[in-house]
């Protein structure tokens, strides 16, 4: 079993989390209610809807892990899961993303999403990222 398949069957069994296909038409989705939360779209790449707002508010944490990929302007995370720690990290963050989608909008989140960041984001290995 991969570490999305792991994620994605512990995220499923959450009761505020409904599983489909992803909007962006690549993989598959876990929604709330309201809005989509998490898009699996590989074994190990994960974009996450956590919002502007809420990605404002921990980015000094998120841009602090080597799983996290941030891309300006999104609402949208893309976390590349290598190793368990990150299936905890991105069910951390898949709590944060369902507070966050229960607030109202903030006035920059009132516009329509451009989508996840699926192959707007390169995920490039960590040993790269490290060593170069």
């Amino acid at each position: 079993m991969t570490l999305a398949q792991r994620a994605m069957e512990r995220l499923q069994a959450w009761p505020d989390l409904m599983a489909g296909p992803a909007s962006c038409g690549t993989g598959k989705a876990l929604r709330s209610v309201r809005d989509e939360i998490v898009h699996f779209h590989s074994s190990r790449d994960v974009d996450l809807h956590l919002t502007r707002r809420a990605i404002q508010r921990i980015h000094s944490d998120l841009a602090g892990s080597s799983a996290i990929h941030l891309l300006p302007g999104s609402g949208w995370v893309t976390i590349h899961l290598d190793c368990e720690a990150d299936v905890d990290l991105l069910l951390s963050l898949v709590s944060i993303a369902l507070k966050a989608h229960q607030a109202p909008p903030a006035d920059d989140d009132g516009r329509q999403p451009a989508g996840c960041n699926f192959r707007r984001v390169t995920v490039l290995p960590r040993d790269a990222v490290a060593g170069g």
